[in-house]
């Protein structure tokens, strides 16, 4: 009986921990897909952490020597940039991209990747465009990069890691000022522990899953065919077997992302159209 009085003190502790984290921070609709987020980090402050955090990474890198492909990533890279601005001013979110300064890069790196950093620094690896192979399949990949930084995606993560360890800090401080024995805060830090992994885990497969949905539209907005993106994941199934070297290792099973994808294309075509 005993113990049954320390878990619901716990789960009453932990109740009132989720409520003040919840009153904290600012709530807000990530665009296309409606989904709700509460973010503890201010837009100032990831553009301020992103910015450094792109030129320490551009000054080591070397970008690439290749005019043709350089000038490729920056086309399609612009005509993305400008299809989201022109969404999110069309629908009253033109805030969103507030500090955002379009930057394309392509670098010398074997590597099969891409990404875009809060506040539109994008860069693309050499070793990308032998799978992409055409401008379309290249727009869904920089689509899907647009789209991690449109939704705010490492915003969120790093509210999620905020919540969950200063969750747990005020569950012992609240535990130890309630009485409940060490043997039980003990095991309360270790159940939230568990599930504050579970949560960041589900957060970025939700995640990925969102940017695929996101960076479709986003191709299609632009002027590129969704279909394109089908044949480009197989491709990239094919070019790299799931490895961890791959830009899309997180994401769910290569058969499962092409299965949503297929059924993300019906919406995409509707804007494709809109566009043509």
């Amino acid at each position: 009986m005993r113990r049954n009085n320390y878990f619901k003190t716990l789960a009453a502790m932990l109740f009132c921990g989720i409520m003040v984290l919840a009153s904290c921070g600012t709530s807000r609709t990530v665009p296309i897909t409606g989904r709700k987020q509460s973010l503890m980090v201010t837009d100032e402050q990831m553009l301020s952490l992103s910015n450094q955090e792109y030129s320490k990474y551009m000054k080591s890198a070397k970008k690439s020597t290749n005019t043709a492909n350089t000038q490729m990533v920056e086309r399609v890279g612009k005509k993305l940039a400008n299809a989201v601005e022109s969404y999110l001013k069309a629908n009253n979110m033109s805030n969103e991209l507030s500090g955002y300064q379009w930057e394309f890069n392509l670098v010398q790196d074997k590597g099969v990747n891409a990404f875009c950093m809060p506040g539109g620094k994008i860069v693309v690896y050499e070793g990308l465009l032998p799978v992409t192979q055409n401008e379309a399949s290249l727009a869904v990949v920089l689509g899907h990069e647009i789209a991690h930084a449109v939704a705010k995606h490492s915003a969120e993560q790093i509210s999620n890691q905020y919540k969950n360890q200063y969750g747990m800090q005020a569950l012992s401080v609240l535990a130890a000022g309630a009485g409940v024995s060490a043997d039980a805060q003990q095991l309360g830090q270790i159940l939230i522990g568990i599930g504050g992994k579970a949560l960041t885990s589900g957060f970025s497969r939700k995640q990925e899953s969102e940017a695929d949905h996101m960076g479709l539209i986003f191709a299609a907005m632009a002027g590129y065919n969704p279909n394109e993106a089908v044949t480009f994941w197989q491709r990239m199934a094919s070019a790299t077997g799931g490895g961890s070297n791959s830009i899309f290792s997180d994401h769910p099973s290569d058969a499962s992302r092409i299965k949503n994808i297929q059924g993300w294309i019906p919406e995409a075509m509707t804007y494709y159209k809109a566009g043509k």
